[in-house]
């Protein structure tokens, strides 16, 4: 009995964002593979066997333009596995359906960030990066959250997310604090300066 209650808390810790539905992979019309969800929402591929990281393509969209979006849903509830606003998101469902609003694709899952280009140090953060963080047990070091990060100069450090905790259930603001801190695995930049 401890066994198989310590592999649920186990199996709870290490849970990451994102659904149990599997993806299958598609070649676009350019011909690059990328997947497909039953949901319909087209994802880029996870990293190849030489550990080659994937670029989310913004295109003509800026920083402010996804913020501004991803604000309007705050208070939309959170429900596990969910891209849909009807009924709530869960971390990666919020981060999905935010940047597929605008045409970008991203990976389904949070822990499918992980690989993606390109890690910058939390203190160089700007408006539009993502933040990785690891499940709720710390000492397990896989992503198991994210946010988009909300960067004010001469503010603390921000970033929206859909959270399951008791506080604030669903999409909400919250500072970069100390147990976030304690979760924090990277940050990724997002949208290219000019010149890189």
């Amino acid at each position: 009995m401890k066994r198989i209650l310590l592999y649920i808390i186990l199996l709870i810790a290490t849970m990451g964002c994102g659904g149990p539905n599997e993806p299958t992979y598609v070649i676009t019309d350019a011909g690059d593979t990328v997947k497909k969800t039953p949901e319909g929402i087209i994802q880029p591929p996870a990293p190849d066997s030489a550990g080659q990281t994937t670029r989310i393509v913004t295109g003509q969209t800026t920083p402010l333009e996804l913020v501004t979006f991803a604000r309007s849903l705050t208070g939309v509830p959170y429900k596990y596995g969910s891209t849909d606003p009807a009924e709530g998101f869960d971390c990666s469902g919020f981060i999905t359906y935010v940047f597929n609003h605008f045409g970008i694709a991203v990976p389904r899952t949070s822990e499918s960030f992980t690989y993606m280009h390109r890690e910058v140090n939390l203190k160089d953060a700007k408006t539009g990066d993502l933040v990785l963080f690891t499940g709720t047990d710390s000492t397990v070091r896989v992503v198991g959250h994210m946010g988009i990060i909300l960067a004010t100069p001469g503010q603390e450090l921000r970033f929206i997310h859909s959270t399951s905790g008791h506080d604030n259930l669903g999409v909400t603001e919250t500072p970069m604090n100390s147990y976030y801190v304690g979760r924090y695995m990277k940050t990724v930049r997002v949208f290219e300066e000019s010149g890189q």
